[in-house]
């Protein structure tokens, strides 16, 4: 599909249509080093432009609400899985350049692939638009999920820095105990640490997985979650 069907759906005519370019190249399709720029230092950019403008927009829509509050809708709304959200809305995905391999492997589906190209199109268009032009983007296209975030699901990794971050407590800590099990089929042993509170841990079969079940089982401990907590 040509990037014009793309320009259309995001609501914004590029100048320098370069960028939107390169907006869409995933690191994958770079066959030889320097061959191809990527998307990466665009959404570099791109993260701290929906920072920003993510930060104002709920300092606007709600005057009440306590930091704490702020904090944890602000997480919700930035983090990688909404930004993927956002990207399925763009219709990201069908104008994703991947490599033959990654896409194979489901690249134009993938979260985080998603969700960095999504950052990067925001970082092309402060480039080429300005700051106005981008944070009107990122409003059109987030405004939609600030009542809803409470909806969109979240992982205990996060769940659990919410929840320290609404007690002014410092971000958990993730220290690996333990490693176990052939190189092919690995067990890990991962503790979090919260200041003030006495740590957990979790076991996977790689570390983000046992962070995850680590986070999961503080955050049970602590009555925050329930037993049969479904997450991501």
């Amino acid at each position: 599909m040509g990037l014009t069907a793309l320009q259309d759906r995001i609501g914004y005519g590029f100048k320098n249509r370069k960028l939107l370019e390169k907006a869409v190249i995933h690191a994958s399709a770079r066959e030889r080093k320097r061959q191809a720029e990527d998307n990466e230092r665009l959404e570099f950019l791109g993260d701290r432009v929906l920072g920003l403008t993510i930060s104002e927009l709920l300092y606007d829509e709600f005057p009440k609400a306590p930091e704490g509050e702020l904090a944890r809708r602000f997480n919700r709304l930035v983090r990688k899985e909404t930004c993927a959200l956002v990207s399925k809305d763009m219709d990201l995905g069908n104008h994703l350049v991947l490599s033959p391999s990654e896409k194979a492997a489901g690249g134009t589906t993938n979260v985080n692939i998603l969700g960095d190209a999504c950052e990067a199109v925001l970082g092309a268009v402060f480039i080429d638009g300005g700051f106005i032009q981008a944070r009107a983007l990122i409003r059109r296209f987030w405004e939609p999920l600030l009542l809803k975030a409470e909806e969109i699901p979240i992982d205990p990794k996060t769940a659990l820095q919410e929840w320290a971050q609404g007690n002014q407590l410092k971000l958990p800590r993730y220290v690996e105990v333990s490693r176990t099990g052939p190189d092919h089929e690995p067990v890990f042993l991962m503790q979090v640490i919260v200041e003030r509170i006495a740590p957990e841990q979790g076991q996977g079969s790689s570390k983000r997985m046992a962070e995850r079940e680590a986070a999961a089982a503080l955050l049970i401990r602590e009555g925050v979650w329930k037993e049969n907590q479904i997450y991501e």
